[in-house]
This record gives structure tokens, C-alpha cells and sequence, in this order.
């Protein structure tokens, strides 16, 4: 065919395979290309004034934002198609520089219509694709851990707060950031938890960034009625009942911490501590009326560590006698204990009463024959709510383990029906989440708790997490209370955790970023229950993409490894989460017995996957488990 022939063959799109596309066709995804470009650059000038006020290291990305949003807001599958049929990017990875990416693209279009015509190819310079996304991490969330780029956070829990074994062995096994809770203790616990903090990082050399989750306008159920002060104790057993381990207790003076781990504190005199002694007895008769033994394994410190082998249960006031090998003697009695706190439980179908008022909870009451007499009841931390929930809207508790509708709305009260929980019933505690996702609750302001925590947080955070965060206003509310303290340096990080973040990211973003250092949290278990389960995956992804295309940091959050952490043994669906979450910048761990294990397994994960993924490119590292010239394994 000759040359003529064959362009008019090309354009006219009667071409073999191996072929250039016909001329037509390449104009065609041109034009495409060009209107993306220029439907970036108008949001660009849209939003000009908005752009003008982010801090210098947000500009690249607060631009990369807003092309990026242009771009997601057509459906460009098709042109992704032919794209990808000429051998060109489809623009899948096109988050970090969505300009340099279309810019590059469209040249190579361009390339290629030089040969279907007789014009000069009209290539365009651009910068090439950087991202200022690594210094904005490194800003935020500190230096990474050695071979490993992906950071790791641990939610402190209380006892952390005298046990400065374990805060100095999560950040010898990879912590790099510590997140301390405002919903939870109180400012005399949490200087303790920095202390130990900052004393690690003197032992060990290395730096543990200090994040301080400011409480925010959650919703969360009251206080429950005070029971019995009794506090038991078990040694671990098997599914025969046979002994894995002895329960250890810590008896000891106010104020002396135990030196490890042990399930129950008891306090008792220093003068009756001195007499103790390494393989002494100590006797005494639980509330049963049943004889237990503890046996001294260890004085040290002012207090003595001992062992058990029988559950047992201890009142204020139980008396334990210490019988020397030499037969003497010596009694004491238990101090002050706190009270024990019965949860609700709560049935499918039962009535649930939430009380305006701080009045405390209770269990449900039943007569002799099991007849329910006065239906359990709970207050709530916001009575503004009162004033905006309906009649048949569905309400959620502790990260939607209980599910329930309301069926009436008064002044004082709700009364609610349970719809869904455990067969045997679920447990509702006090200061558990609530939510109430089809609600229009217009809680867009920062705390009178909020703002108190706040003076004694910028002393010693260096990142704030602002919770349920849903408008702009909200995040210029908390970076003026931080200028206000001279602490525009420390850094703030939005919890996206509700269907009006979710909504208003792109708002929150562009605000967030005025100040700098910034990001996001994706805080799954409440963003998974304002949502919908079945939409979590999808809208995970949907932030992941959008911080990395404003050059933001994010946070992957909630039941990471969560019962490695607290049954001390993995799933199979975790591990694969844990995988999944090292596209992220920082992975979050919760609070457990076995959060050293978790710790451990995270870091062996995210080293392993960061070799075949970084965020959504896919990296094709040598394959490790497929191998044709190898023999056959057994």
C-alpha cells in the first residue's frame, strides 16, 4: 500500500493490527486530554482565593488537589481504555502530578499523530511528576523506622502510664508515634504517659512523635450506676480447665507501681509489706466464702508480687493473712476498692431509655418470672441532640455493635428499640460511641472540654487530632485556639470519621491546609457505621487518592491486627488488612495485651509489602514464591 493509501487507510480506521491508529482517532483523545487540562485549570481559578491562603509547602498540593477533583469528576474510563491500548499511561497513578501526568500524556499523543499526518509534533514542556508528599510525612509524623517507610502509631492505654518497660518496648520493637486519648483519664495521667515517653526516647536514641486526640463533639453514653466494690482475679486456663498460667496480683502502698504486668493491685500497709518474705503464704476467704492462697514470688520496692492458681473474688475489707514458714502470723485488710461497673445488656427487641440528663445507667430489672419491669436506661454527653433526632431515625452504639431505632422523642428522653445484637445480648458500657447517622446534628464547634484539654495538650503535643470534624469552620476554629497559645507550630490532623467529612473533604482539605504540618486520619470504625459496612472499601480508597493528591499525610486507623493485639493470634482477613493498610503513610494500632506481637507482625508486613506497592503502584520486584527452574516442592 502506498504512503498516501495508507494514511487515508488509517484515518478512515481500516488498520491492521500493529498498525497506528487513525488519525481521527489520536485527535480525538488530544482533545480529550486538552479538556482535562483545562477543566483543572478553571477549578484552579475558582478556587483562587481559597489557594492563596494554604501554607507555602501546601501550594504544590492544594493545586494538584483541585486538578485532581476536575479529572475524578468525569468518567473517563473509555479514554483510560484506548489509552492503554496504544501502550500509554491510563492516568491509574496520576494523583501525585495530575498536570504533569496529562501534560505527558497528550505529548506522546501528539508523538504519535506525526506519523498519521504531515504536522510537526506540538510537544509541551512540563515539570516532571514530584511530590512534596515525603517531607509533608517526615513534617508531621516524624522519621521513619530503619528500612521502613511507613510509620506505626500506638493508641496509649491508662496503665502505660506507670509501666515504662512497655511504652520504652514499643518504641524498641518500631512505635514511632504515640497517640494519647482525651476522651479517656485525665491531665495528671497523661503527663505521666509523656514522661515515659520522653525517657524512652533518651534510653534509646530516637524520636517517638506525641499526638493528642482532642475528644470533640462525640456523642457517647453516660456514666452507669456504680455495683458491688468487688475486683476478681483467674489464672489463664485452657478449654479442660486445665492451668496455663497463675494469675499474678501486686500487693503494695498507695503509689508503688508494680514492676510488670499483673492482672489485679491490691493496696495494703507498708508496715505489713515488711514482714513478707520470697515463698510465704498468704491466706484469706473471698466473697464465696471459699479459702485461696496467694504464694510471695517477689518483694521488691516497697510491695510483693504474688501468684494464685484458683480464681478468686475481693471485697474492701477481705482479710489476708501472712503466715511466715515459721508459723507467725501477720493480718491486714484490703483498702479501698472501686467499685464494679455492670454493663447493659441489651436484646433484640428490648426497650433502651437515653436520659437529657446525667443520670446514671442501669440494667434492665426482671421480676421472679423473667418479666422485664423497667427497661434499661443510659444518659448521653451532647442533650443538644434532643432538639434535632426524629421519630424512626436508626441510632448505633459502640461502633455499631448494637443497632436500634427511635420510636419516641421527648424533652427529657428517648426511647429506643433494639433491632440488632448478640444472640445472648451485647454489652453497653459507659462512654461508648454513639451515632446517629441519618441525623442533621450541626455539631460543628470545638468543646468546652476541647478547649480546656488544649491548654495542656500544645505544652506537649507535637500533632492534634481534631475529632468528628465535619465543616471548615471547625478546623479554622482549632488552628485560631492554637495561635492563641503559640502553638501554630504543632501539627493538626482531621479524624475523617463521619458521613459529613466524608462529604466535605475536599472544604476540610483546603482549609487544613493553611497551616503546616497537616493531615488525615481515616478513623474506619465510626466511618464505617455512619456509611454502611458495605461501603467502607470503597470510600477508604476514595481518601487515600484524594490526600495523595493534595500532598497530605493519612493515617490508616481502627482494628488494625485487632485480635492479634487482643487474643494474642491473628485472622486471616487482619493480615490482609494490615497488607492493604501500608498504602497509607502511618498505620494506627489499638490498646492489648499482645500489642508487642502486633507491633512485631506490622512491621514485618509493611517492610515486606513497601518491596511490591507504593499506594496504588504496583512494583515488580523479583517474584519470590514462583519459580520454573527450581524442583518441585513435596
Amino acid at each position: 500500500m502506498k504512503k498516501d493509501s495508507l494514511r487515508a487507510a488509517r484515518e478512515e480506521g481500516n488498520v491492521s493490527r500493529g498498525e497506528f491508529p487513525p488519525k481521527t482517532t489520536l485527535v480525538k483523545l488530544i482533545h480529550q486530554v486538552e479538556e482535562l487540562l483545562q477543566q483543572g485549570q478553571a477549578l484552579e481559578k475558582t478556587y483562587a482565593a481559597q489557594i492563596s491562603k494554604v501554607h507555602p509547602a501546601f501550594t504544590a498540593g492544594s493545586k494538584n488537589l483541585l486538578h485532581y477533583l476536575a479529572l475524578r469528576k468525569q468518567d473517563i474510563r473509555a479514554l483510560q481504555r484506548a489509552l492503554s491500548g496504544l501502550g500509554l499511561s491510563s492516568l491509574g497513578r496520576a494523583e501525585g502530578n495530575v498536570v504533569a501526568n496529562l501534560t505527558a500524556v497528550k505529548n506522546q499523543l501528539q508523538l504519535l499523530l506525526v506519523h498519521t499526518s504531515d504536522s510537526s509534533p506540538a510537544v509541551v514542556p512540563f515539570l516532571p511528576a514530584l511530590s512534596s508528599l515525603k517531607p509533608n510525612i517526615t513534617a508531621l509524623l516524624g522519621e521513619p523506622s530503619p528500612n521502613r517507610e511507613g510509620r506505626i502509631m500506638v493508641t496509649f492505654s491508662s496503665d502505660m502510664a506507670d509501666d515504662y518497660e512497655m511504652v520504652r518496648d514499643l518504641m524498641r520493637a518500631g512505635m514511632n508515634c504515640a497517640r494519647l486519648n482525651c476522651a479517656h483519664d485525665d491531665k495528671t495521667v497523661w503527663a505521666k504517659m509523656v514522661r515515659q515517653i520522653k525517657k524512652a526516647e533518651k534510653e534509646l536514641g530516637r524520636r517517638c512523635m506525641i499526638l493528642f486526640d482532642l475528644m470533640g463533639p462525640k456523642l457517647r453514653t453516660g456514666s452507669i450506676q456504680p455495683g458491688p466494690r468487688v475486683v476478681s482475679i483467674h489464672p489463664k486456663i485452657d478449654e479442660l480447665g486445665e492451668i496455663l498460667a497463675p494469675a499474678k496480683a501486686w500487693l503494695a502502698p498507695k503509689d508503688i507501681p508494680a514492676p510488670e504486668r499483673v492482672d489485679l493491685t491490691l493496696r495494703v500497709s507498708a508496715e505489713w509489706v515488711k514482714h513478707a518474705r520470697k515463698g510465704d503464704e498468704i491466706t484469706f476467704k473471698d466473697t464465696r466464702r471459699r479459702k485461696r492462697t496467694f504464694t510471695v514470688l517477689q518483694k521488691k520496692g516497697g510491695g510483693v508480687l504474688v501468684q494464685l492458681l484458683k480464681s478468686a473474688y475481693l471485697s474492701a475489707g477481705t482479710e489476708l493473712t501472712l503466715i511466715h514458714k515459721s508459723g507467725e502470723e501477720f493480718k491486714e485488710k484490703i483498702g479501698t476498692l472501686p467499685p464494679m461497673v455492670i454493663p447493659l445488656n441489651l436484646k433484640v427487641g428490648q426497650e433502651l431509655f437515653l436520659h437529657r440528663k446525667n443520670i446514671p445507667g442501669a440494667p434492665a430489672r426482671f421480676d421472679k418470672e423473667g418479666n422485664e419491669v423497667e427497661a434499661a436506661h443510659i444518659s448521653c454527653t451532647l442533650p443538644e441532640i434532643f432538639t434535632r433526632v426524629k421519630k424512626g431515625e436508626p441510632i448505633l452504639f459502640d461502633d455499631g455493635e448494637i443497632e436500634g431505632v427511635i420510636e419516641e422523642v421527648t424533652p427529657d428522653f428517648l426511647r429506643l428499640k433494639i433491632t440488632a445484637a448478640d444472640e445472648a445480648g451485647s454489652k453497653l458500657r459507659a462512654d461508648k460511641g454513639i451515632n446517629l447517622p441519618e441525623s442533621g446534628l450541626q455539631l460543628h464547634k470545638l468543646t468546652k472540654k476541647d478547649r480546656e484539654d488544649l491548654a495542656f495538650v500544645v505544652q506537649h503535643a507535637d500533632v492534634v487530632n481534631l475529632s468528628f470534624v465535619s465543616r471548615p469552620e471547625m478546623v479554622e476554629e482549632l488552628q485560631h485556639a492554637l495561635r492563641e497559645h503559640q502553638a501554630g507550630h504543632i501539627g493538626i490532623m482531621l479524624k475523617i470519621e463521619t458521613k459529613a467529612a466524608f462529604s466535605n473533604l475536599p472544604h476540610l482539605l483546603l482549609t487544613l491546609m493553611r497551616q503546616h504540618p497537616a493531615g488525615i486520619m481515616i478513623a474506619r470504625g465510626d466511618l464505617a457505621v455512619e456509611l454502611g459496612w458495605q461501603r467502607l472499601a470503597e470510600v477508604q480508597e476514595e481518601i487515600l487518592w484524594i490526600t495523595e493528591a493534595a500532598h497530605l499525610p493519612v493515617v490508616w486507623a481502627t482494628q488494625v491486627l485487632e485480635k492479634l493485639t487482643k487474643k494474642g493470634r491473628p485472622s486471616r482477613a487482619e493480615i490482609t488488612d494490615a497488607a492493604m493498610a501500608q498504602r497509607a503513610d502511618c498505620v494506627m494500632l489499638n490498646k492489648g495485651p499482645h500489642i508487642l506481637k502486633s507491633i512485631s507482625m506490622l512491621d514485618d508486613i509493611m517492610k515486606r509489602m513497601q518491596e511490591h506497592q507504593y499506594k496504588k503502584t504496583s512494583l515488580l520486584r523479583m517474584l519470590q514464591v514462583s519459580d520454573l527452574d527450581g524442583e518441585l516442592s513435596e
